[in-house]
Order: structure tokens, then C-alpha cells, then sequence
């Protein structure tokens, strides 16, 4: 009987806090589960330590029969105490050093969304800080839990069990890896379609396939534009020309003034000389004034062509922002250049009113009852006889 019991008592293993054992789950409580390790009472696994996460009950995370790997935490003659998160723990933070080191991506499922952000389990408690889930600001998480993201490890401290997780930090390097791409594509040159993301004082910028491109406000159109919002709307889609990529800065030059005809490609064809136009003064120098005949189409009317008497400067008969008619003198839409004139209109008029003058006198003759040649006639029969 002695022999036997002795027996029984060498079949009992003995362990030390902080060993690594093994065992089969043999009773599930609410808040604790029982696992035979082979020590002369089974060992206790109290709920906090099942996992790094909260848990509810016991029987949510284990069934009889599971086989486990524990860390021993306290030995008594009667009492074992064992943790399965701390061996997960000891696993997770040497796994998840390696992943920050070298930037790998985890794909982990949302455990539970908390105030400030999402917490999954890794074996380690992780937490992803609203700022960090999206590229995008998100209202409301509630419908992220349960939900796989793809992590990468943004900060970890093994001593104050910190974990910070980022899916934004992948998105990022996604982006910008198609950035890399599009601006390879991008030629000087090119058309291509791009939609307005925003507008500011000096231009607009254009997404042209995942890239911001700005088209500066001397390139939104031929004529002048005040502000960019005359012409284009945040949302719209529109035509852009690639003036110049810069690979190192990232940034792209364009124009949508460039995909359009030009005022004076336009303005051909409906004018010819001789035609007389309304048009608006628009610029004053000491040899002329620049006529405005259309947006973006100027002309010349030169000092000497301005009024039908000698003038010092343009001001002293036009101002800037006045409506005047001119006649056209010569074309050249290639060289873009129209030369105008103002005195020739004058001109017209002053022989209008001679014309006018000579009628009236010719009436006063009719008035009078005779004319010049009858009196020449009268005094020429005179000297016959």
C-alpha cells in the first residue's frame, strides 16, 4: 500500500511561478475554468486571465477538453494558479516587435469600439486612435466592430503594455505608391480629365488620378478671371493640360486654358477689314489705346487714329472702361494683331454733316426763285444786246 502511494505521489508534477505548462480543460465555470496540468489538484485560470480583452463568461472563450498553454502565476500545496494571456502576451510582443521593425501589415477583426477608437486583440490589448482608423474623419465606429482592418504597428512599449495601432498609416502607403505611379504617367503635354478638389485664391487644384495638380489663375481661361470660382466649381470634372511634372516635389503644373480655343482662334473668320465694331477701352499708353473687341481679343487704335485733330495723349479724348465704335483696318489673326481707328468713323461724320450743309444752301436757292446760272444768264443777254 506504501509502495503504491508513493507511486502516486511521483506521478504528481511539481511546477514554479513563471513555468510554461500544458493541460486539458476539465470544468467551466462563470468566472473561472479548471485544467488538469498533472499537478495533485487542477489548476485555476480566473476569467482576467483568458484574454488581454474583456470577457463575459468563462464558457465564451473555452469548452471541456481544450488543451491550453499556461503560464504558472501562483503555487500553493492546494491552490495553482495559471494565465493563459500571459503566455498569448509573451508570444504577441515578440511577434509584434518583429512586425514594427519591419512594417508588416496585420489584418486584425475589431473587437470592441471604445470612447477615442477600435481595440482588437493581438494577443496584446491594441488600440487604434480615431485619427489613425481612416484617411477620412469617421462620426460614428459602431459599425466597425467585427470588422478586419489591415494594421500596421505605430507605437509599442512592452513595459507599459502599450500597443498603438494605425489602418491609416497603410492607406497612406498606398496612396502614395499610386502617386509614385500616376506621376510616372504623367507626360508634359498630355490632356487628360481631372476633377476640382479645391479652390483658392490663386488657382484651383485638380485631382488627376489620385495626384493634385494646381492650375494657376493665369491658366483658368484666355480672358482675366478675378477669382478662380467664376470659372470652375469644387466637384466639377474637367479637361486639364499637363504643363510640367516635378517627380521630386510631387508637383504637376496644368492648364484647362490650354484644352480650349483660343479667343482669337475663335474671333477669326468674323471680322474683316472695314468692318466697324463696338468695343470697350480697356488700356491707355502714350501711343494708343488697346480696344477690347471680344473676351481677350484686343486691337490697336494708334495716337493718330484716335481723333481728326492732333491729340498729346490717348486721355485727353478716352478713358479706360469706355465704350467706343472703331473701324477695322487691317487683320492678322496669326500674328494676333488688329489695327483700329476712330478717326476714320469721325471723319465720315464731319463729310455727313458738308453733305447736309450743301443741301441746305442748294434749298435756300430753290426758295429765292432763281439760281446763279439764271442770274449770269440775265446779264449775259444784256452784253449781246
Amino acid at each position: 500500500m506504501v509502495e503504491e502511494m508513493n507511486n502516486e505521489v511521483t506521478k504528481i508534477k511539481s511546477f514554479s511561478v513563471g513555468e510554461i505548462v500544458t493541460g486539458k480543460v476539465s470544468k467551466v465555470e462563470d468566472k473561472q475554468a479548471f485544467v488538469d496540468v498533472g499537478f495533485k489538484v487542477d489548476g485555476i485560470v480566473p476569467i482576467s486571465e483568458l484574454s488581454s480583452l474583456h470577457v463575459e463568461k468563462v464558457s465564451d472563450v473555452l469548452s471541456v477538453d481544450d488543451e491550453l498553454e499556461l503560464k504558472v502565476l501562483k503555487v500553493e500545496d492546494d491552490e495553482l494558479i495559471l494565465s493563459k494571456r500571459a503566455v498569448q502576451a509573451e508570444k504577441a510582443w515578440d511577434e509584434l516587435q518583429q512586425a514594427y521593425d519591419s512594417g508588416q501589415i496585420l489584418e486584425v477583426e475589431v473587437a470592441d469600439v471604445v470612447k477615442g477608437g477600435l481595440v482588437v486583440d493581438l494577443g496584446v490589448r491594441g488600440f487604434i486612435p480615431a485619427s489613425l482608423v481612416e484617411r477620412h474623419f469617421v462620426e460614428d465606429f459602431s459599425d466597425y466592430k467585427g470588422k478586419k482592418l489591415r494594421l500596421k504597428v505605430e507605437e509599442i512599449d512592452k513595459e507599459n503594455n502599450k500597443l498603438i495601432l494605425s489602418q491609416r498609416a497603410v492607406l497612406d502607403e498606398e496612396l502614395e505608391g499610386r502617386k509614385r505611379s500616376v506621376l510616372q504617367s504623367l507626360k508634359a503635354g498630355d490632356i487628360v480629365e481631372g476633377k476640382v478638389q479645391r479652390l483658392t485664391d490663386f488657382g484651383a487644384f485638380i485631382d488627376v488620378g489620385g495626384v493634385d495638380g494646381l492650375v494657376h489663375i493665369s491658366q483658368l481661361a484666355h480672358h482675366r478671371v478675378d477669382k478662380p470660382s467664376d470659372v470652375v466649381k469644387e466637384g466639377e470634372n474637367v479637361k486639364v493640360k499637363i504643363l510640367s511634372v516635378d517627380q521630386d516635389s510631387e508637383r504637376v503644373s496644368l492648364s484647362i486654358k490650354d484644352t480650349q480655343p483660343g479667343p482669337w482662334e475663335a474671333f477669326s473668320g468674323t471680322v474683316s477689314t472695314g468692318d466697324v465694331l463696338d468695343g470697350t477701352v480697356r488700356r491707355l499708353v502714350s501711343f494708343g489705346a488697346f480696344v477690347e473687341l471680344a473676351p481677350g481679343v484686343e486691337g490697336l487704335v494708334h495716337i493718330s487714329q484716335i481723333a481728326n485733330r492732333h491729340i498729346g495723349t490717348p486721355s485727353e479724348v478716352l478713358s479706360e472702361g469706355e465704350t467706343v465704335q472703331v473701324k477695322v483696318l487691317d487683320v492678322n489673326i496669326q500674328e494676333k494683331r488688329i489695327s483700329l481707328s476712330i478717326r476714320d468713323l469721325l471723319e465720315k461724320e464731319d463729310t455727313s454733316d458738308e453733305d447736309y450743309q450743301a443741301y441746305e444752301a442748294s434749298k435756300q436757292d430753290d426758295q429765292s426763285g432763281f439760281s446763279l446760272g439764271d442770274m449770269i444768264g440775265d446779264q449775259l443777254k444784256k452784253y449781246k444786246n
